[in-house]
């Protein structure tokens, strides 16, 4: 059981716990003051939950985020004046850098119920936890000028700034002139994560390693069999990462699905010489969802679902493109299994290879800690993601991407059929007492959470030169 589902569990059943000794309250009010005041207060302690409490946060907001920078990165000390940004040593900018700023944050008896949130000159707002009470890290990342003129201001909204606080001030080069690859465990993890990056490259491949076929109940409202409505999901979503890096210019030769299961590369991993089928689509040969891709692999020989194919056919692409960077799953913030193996198949399969990258980039499109990060709405700033143990010392690395880039990544998003089908209801319901209560709003582009989270001013990843 990975960490998050740990997590997941330990907060369910808490939760439930919680709900026991509510029912027992509400009984023991029934039975002692009014009998109807029971039916009162239950669908009002249901509303409050779902508007304040329905969030998955597993990590007090007191707690102060940990993050260590790498030597190269140099620290400034800053102060607020009248929420003026002074820079307290001098601060010169070549243009490229990554700005992050360590800020002290805590919240107003209002930013308990409404996300606190500090607004930045230029239009930008970064949201925090409600209740927030520590060290947070600000992405400065696009505004430099400001800066360095001494004319940022923040403000906090339902919360209080530090006085004084630290700005990382990361050097990097622009890696979008450099030949490029993409892993994507899924289709839509390209997009989700690095659209704005990928599609201003000199040279991009998108190689996805699973087809995302599980988890197809959409399709088998449609009268098919869950057999079928696996195979049919895995085809839509091998087309999907196929075509849709079209809309970004990166030619459908340079797109490449490798047809594997969902779900299953850990499985693969623990057994290299062994075939894993699919769990839902009653299939032991990945062919049937490569059948778009315009290059002949080495797992095309046998179509059998094995590490060793897998590792084969990254060989053999590392080989064919020759990326200056790749763009894969970071090793520790990403959670997601398969995108814990998609990362340590590429490191597996560079061992010994005569073509090595010069950068690695590592993004989180899933967190083990809080679901809703990045928090805020679509267009919003990217702030530096919940971390409570300062690890391995990648440097950040932050895109800004101007409102048209944001558009055309809402529309690849809208293009992908797993981001298609319509929200359960229950958490349309939730929505509505979330944008009522607690002031949150949805995204204009679409209902999929993914929208809000990923369609924003900064795409953020995690730099490391080999």
């Amino acid at each position: 059981m990975s960490r998050k589902q740990q997590l997941l569990k330990q907060h369910r059943r808490n939760k439930r716990l919680g709900l026991l000794v509510a029912l027992v309250v509400l009984l023991g009010l029934g039975i002692f003051v009014q009998w109807w005041l029971p039916l009162l207060l239950l669908p009002l302690l249901w509303v409050a939950h779902e508007a304040w409490f329905a969030d998955h946060l597993f990590y007090s907001p007191a707690e102060d985020y940990q993050y260590q920078f790498p030597a190269q990165c140099v620290a400034h000390r800053i102060k607020l004046v009248d929420g003026m940004v002074q820079v307290q040593s001098p601060l010169q900018l070549a243009g490229g850098e990554t700005l992050v700023l360590a800020l002290g944050l805590k919240s107003r008896w209002l930013g308990r119920f409404l996300d606190p949130a500090v607004l930045l000159s230029g239009d930008d707002c970064q949201t925090f936890e409600r209740g927030v009470a520590g060290l947070r890290y600000l992405n400065l990342t696009g505004l430099g000028e400001l800066l360095a003129a001494g004319q940022l201001r923040l403000r906090g909204r339902y919360c209080r700034l530090a006085d004084e606080g630290q700005l990382w001030v990361v050097p990097g080069s622009d890696l979008r002139q450099k030949r490029m690859m993409v892993i994507a465990p899924h289709a839509d993890d390209a997009e989700l994560a690095a659209f704005g990056l990928y599609s201003q490259a000199q040279e991009t491949w998108i190689v996805t390693l699973t087809a995302g076929e599980i988890e197809a109940e959409h399709y088998q409202q449609m009268g098919m069999t869950k057999a079928e409505a696996a195979r049919l999901k895995g085809r839509l979503r091998a087309w999907d990462s196929i075509a849709v890096p079209r809309w970004a210019g990166v030619p459908e030769s340079q797109c490449v699905q490798l047809g594997y299961f969902c779900l299953q590369l850990p499985t693969m991993q623990a057994a290299p010489d062994q075939p894993i089928a699919s769990r839902e689509a009653e299939l032991a040969d990945t062919r049937l969802f490569r059948q778009f891709n315009a290059l002949t692999l080495p797992g095309d020989q046998d179509g059998a679902p094995t590490w060793n194919n897998l590792l084969a056919d990254l060989r053999e692409l590392l080989l064919k493109a020759r990326p200056e960077v790749l763009v894969m799953p970071h090793p520790s913030l990403d959670p997601h299994p398969d995108h814990i193996c998609a990362q340590a198949a590429v490191l597996e399969a560079l061992l010994g290879l005569e073509w090595q990258p010069q950068t690695l980039l590592g993004y989180a499109n899933h967190l083990h800690d809080n679901d809703r990060w990045p928090m805020g709405g679509s267009g919003a700033g990217v702030a530096l993601p919940p971390q409570l143990e300062a690890q391995q010392a990648w440097a950040p690395y932050s895109l800004t991407l101007d409102l048209t880039t944001q558009r055309d990544k809402a529309m690849a998003l809208g293009m992908m059929h797993d981001l298609q089908p319509p929200t359960p209801f229950k958490r349309r319901v939730r929505r509505v007492l979330q944008r009522w209560l607690a002031g949150r709003r949805a995204s204009p582009y679409g209902e999929n959470e993914f929208f809000r989270k990923a369609v924003r001013r900064h795409e953020l990843f995690w730099r490391r030169d080999l």
